[in-house]
């Protein structure tokens, strides 16, 4: 028993904990329309795009928040403006900011004297500096990101299912759209402190992947992608206190390894069906 608790016995060690998991349950319900709308690469391009307003934020000495919503806005803006004002399709402009931003984000940071330690921070989190102020403007994130995505299903559904009908039945797919990429801004800037701007998106996909495994309905992969991703953050820390792992790398580490692992039994479990037949 002291295997699982010790891990979690100090102030800061709890704090991880719960930083971790509200990161998970942010992540697992924006990821999840990102996986069915197969967005993936936009989502990973998306979590690079708001490293720079990070970085300014810190050099700046203002708060990251700010900094990484202002970007995020950028970031959405100037795929529009590529797509729309030049032949080239969404997926060229995506691979263009995503390289873009994340260079300028090292940039920016490179001109701090502490710019090793304030950039690893800022790609791959410090879930063990948690403090409480973060976990409160975490707890208010996720809140926001959860009730939005509830008052906002039918429209995201319909979204991601078929656009022209959404826009049929009158449910402005457009603006469901820049809601959407508001509430993965909120779920990336909530989680970075936590998880990091790299990692992040272990979270943001791993866990709505693995539930796509084995839903049926959205409503279940959002709760079962909601559970693997907590119980990822949770299994993580422990790996990581009693191996000495990078807390925030583990904890994205393992819902891919979960992904992997129910893949292959859902692979396995027909052919032992055919073989008991025989």
């Amino acid at each position: 028993m002291e295997w699982w608790i010790e891990p979690f016995a100090l102030g800061f060690q709890q704090r991880a904990l719960v930083g971790g998991m509200l990161a998970a349950i942010m992540s697992a319900v924006v990821g999840t329309w990102l996986v069915l709308r197969g967005m993936s690469f936009f989502g990973d391009a998306f979590v690079h795009g708001v490293i720079p307003g990070i970085a300014a934020a810190v050099v700046l000495n203002v708060n990251p928040l700010l900094g990484a919503a202002v970007a995020a806005l950028v970031m959405v803006l100037a795929i529009e403006v590529v797509h729309r004002q030049t032949a080239l399709s969404e997926d060229t402009a995506i691979g263009l900011l995503f390289v873009g931003m994340l260079a300028l984000g090292v940039v920016i940071i490179s001109r701090l004297d502490s710019y090793t330690g304030s950039l690893t921070s800022i790609l791959f989190g410090d879930i063990l500096g948690v403090t409480m102020q973060n976990l409160i403007g975490q707890a208010i994130l996720a809140v926001v990101v959860v009730a939005a995505t509830t008052i906002l299903y039918r429209p995201l559904l319909a979204l991601s299912f078929n656009r022209e009908k959404s826009e049929l039945w009158g449910m402005k797919p457009n603006r469901t759209h820049a809601a959407l990429m508001v509430l993965i801004a909120a779920a990336v800037i909530g989680s970075y402190q936590s998880v990091g701007t790299l990692l992040v998106f272990g979270l943001l996909v791993g866990p709505p992947a693995t539930a796509a495994l084995l839903a049926r309905t959205v409503p279940q992969m959002m709760l079962i992608a909601v559970g693997v991703g907590v119980v990822s953050v949770w299994i993580g820390l422990l790996i990581s206190y009693h191996l000495g792992t990078a807390g925030s790398a583990t904890m994205s580490m393992i819902p891919i390894i979960v992904f992997f692992v129910v893949l292959a039994v859902r692979r396995l479990m027909p052919r032992r069906a055919e073989v008991a037949h025989v």
